[in-house]
């Protein structure tokens, strides 16, 4: 298959490639950090501001026929309660986790939809069965984030397109453990460990 990272340049994104290489596809890696992006295992690097539709517009035509999105921007900011939800914060959270999966969506979406193994694959969060006041602008873009892609999944549904929802709590890598060896992670999801499901999602 030939599969787009967007957002390659996270621990899950470096741990997703390897494992999609690894399972024998072709891996195009997209992040907006060259330098970053070329520690990544892929088959192509193509650098692109995923924030920019346009620019997300013209990817697509550069890469052309696609079977399967794996959305892996991402990032957090909260705390202090409903009073430290700042616009601020939503504004960067919105760019990061609603708008790169609508520009990506909509750029990719046709071309998913006319392959017969097309995925979309997006990571979302467990908060969402427990919002909380700190959490508040976070769960509530993500809950954006499921209803578009619930919307993306309806625009699919005549096709043999798939929408897959990861929900996890936190993620945590084995170089997080070495450095707090003290820290247990309570329910955190280890990226290995996401990248292979990802990859079986895929198989």
């Amino acid at each position: 298959m030939r599969i787009l990272i967007a957002g390659a340049t996270s621990a899950l994104g470096r741990a997703t490639a390897t494992a999609l290489l690894d399972a024998g596809h072709h891996v195009i890696v997209v992040g907006s950090d060259a330098d970053r992006l070329g520690l990544v295992d892929g088959s192509e690097h193509l650098v692109c501001d995923l924030a920019d539709a346009a620019a997300v517009d013209a990817l697509a035509v550069e890469v052309g026929e696609l079977d399967a999105l794996v959305h892996l921007v991402g990032g957090w900011r909260g705390g202090g309660g409903l009073a430290g939800q700042s616009d601020e914060d939503w504004a960067w959270l919105e760019g990061r986790v609603v708008g790169t999966l609508r520009h990506t969506t909509r750029a990719f979406a046709d071309a998913i939809g006319r392959s017969e193994r097309g995925a979309i694959v997006a990571i979302s969060t467990t908060g969402l069965e427990r919002p909380t006041a700190g959490n508040a602008n976070y769960v509530a873009l993500k809950a954006a984030a499921e209803a578009w892609l619930a919307a993306v999944g309806h625009a699919l549904r005549e096709t043999p397109a798939r929408v897959i929802v990861k929900r996890v709590k936190a993620l945590v890598t084995d170089a997080e453990r070495a450095a707090q060896p003290e820290r247990s992670f309570p329910g955190a999801t280890d990226v290995d460990a996401l990248a292979a499901e990802i990859a079986a999602d895929l198989a």
